[in-house]
């Protein structure tokens, strides 16, 4: 459809897709209107916690994306539905566009925005396949289990990848907005530009040897790029398509549009049991402490622990591990631990970090909900030489490999040591 000879303009609402490379809503907005204002919204009630020097890394390089083709990002600041519909009767705007997304926050966003009289418009591009496009062929709203969801996911016909837009045409005049400047994240640089380039380095590299080394804690050998998928930076489309060569990867990347399916079907997964059932949980402050700065005394979880706690990112099997340890060993409910996740991981996001969680805790979407889980063993399978261990608990430097795994006696009692939370979100 050529642009508008009218005049139109169309506001793209920019969320967790903060790229210009296979983003449908803005794709649609050049296509159709002869103006287009790309805006993001820095809402002061949503902070973004140890997330934000990476955010605006990622708003920055969106920023200069769009300007080299002639655009702008426009940034404002307060809530994002006031300020998007304050701008579009500033300019006359006729539509809003946005990708769709399935937590409740961003539900309500939406529903809030169905509610004005202006055109809105919700496009895929946060998943790979959209939320509410496959359902059970025996009846349901959403696949509960994932490997008939994965069956589906494989055969079902994807939309085409979409190419970055020749050029932005945005208003003249318009004030672009005070982007602020931020704390850059150490070692993980964000951004689109970023992103990209880890992709396609890991891709050429690595991604032969996904399936064989991704458990492996002390190779480290996963794409780490898990925290450009949570902000948009790569299309998970485009991801799955270059990563077909392992299926071990494309898997990931299906689980995590399972964990979103299930989140758009239920958006109180990060409050409440997905299987309607509460066990008895205790809330211990004291085991809790411990087990948030690394001291609990079991090495492979505090390892895990500091790594999230230095890194803001932790390997996948170590989530794992850590998760089972607090939720299964000492009984501690499993929003204290993911709400903890939450605070600190680069990648959270509400889907993956809590669906995750609840499959640990067997209220989730496991079909084995009480299957055991030793920390121990794991430990000995995926760092038999204990060179993860040593990474991250640097006390245990001069163990041998064949006790480093073994409980390790704390200088203090582990109730004594800081959390070190340094951040809140929600």
């Amino acid at each position: 459809m050529p642009p508008d000879q009218h005049g139109s303009t169309a506001i793209v609402l920019f969320n967790r897709d903060l790229r210009v490379h296979d983003h449908p809503a803005l794709a649609a907005a050049c296509e159709r209107a002869e103006r287009v204002v790309p805006l993001f919204v820095l809402d002061p009630a949503v902070p973004a916690g140890r997330r934000t020097g990476f955010l605006l890394e990622c708003l920055a390089d969106l920023r200069a994306s769009l300007r080299e083709r002639g655009g702008e990002l426009f940034v404002r600041h307060g809530d994002a539905v006031h300020e998007t519909l304050k701008l579009a009767a500033e300019l006359g705007a006729e539509a809003v566009y946005a990708s769709a997304d399935v937590s409740s926050l961003a539900r309500r966003r939406e529903r809030r925005l169905d509610d004005e009289r202006i055109e809105f418009q919700r496009f895929p591009g946060v998943t790979v396949v959209p939320p509410d496009e496959l359902r059970p062929s025996g009846g349901g709203d959403h696949y509960r289990v994932f490997t008939p969801y994965w069956r589906e996911w494989t055969r079902h016909k994807r939309r085409r990848r979409l190419p970055p837009p020749r050029k932005v045409r945005t208003p003249p005049g318009l004030d672009a907005g005070r982007l602020p400047e931020g704390e850059p994240h150490p070692g993980v640089p964000g951004g689109e530009s970023a992103a990209r380039e880890r992709a396609t380095r890991w891709l050429r590299h690595n991604l032969a040897g996904y399936a064989d080394g991704h458990d492996d804690l002390a190779g480290d050998r996963t794409s780490r790029l898990s925290p450009y998928l949570r902000f948009g930076c790569l299309s998970p489309l485009e991801l799955a398509c270059r990563g077909e060569d392992s299926a071990d990867f494309v898997r990931q990347i299906c689980w995590r549009d399972f964990h979103h399916q299930v989140t758009y079907a239920f958006p109180r997964i990060n409050r409440e049991n997905y299987r309607h059932r509460e066990r008895s949980r205790r809330h211990d402050p004291d085991a809790l402490q411990a087990w948030q700065a690394g001291m609990t005394g079991l090495p492979i979880v505090d390892a895990g622990m500091r790594q999230l706690l230095a890194e803001g990112w932790m390997h996948n099997r170590a989530r794992l591990i850590v998760a089972a340890y607090l939720i299964r060993m000492l009984g501690v409910d499993w929003r204290d631990g993911a709400w903890h996740f939450w605070q600190h991981l680069l990648d959270g996001d509400v889907a993956n970090n809590f669906g995750n969680w609840q499959w640990v805790a067997g209220t989730g979407n496991d079909t084995r909900p009480n299957r055991g889980f030793n920390p121990l063993r794991q430990a000995k399978r995926f760092d038999p030489a204990g060179e993860y261990v040593r990474r991250y608990v640097p006390e245990l430097a001069g163990v041998p490999a064949g006790d480093v795994h073994e409980p390790w006696r704390l200088p203090k009692p582990p109730s004594a040591y800081p959390a070190r939370l340094d951040g809140t979100d929600q």
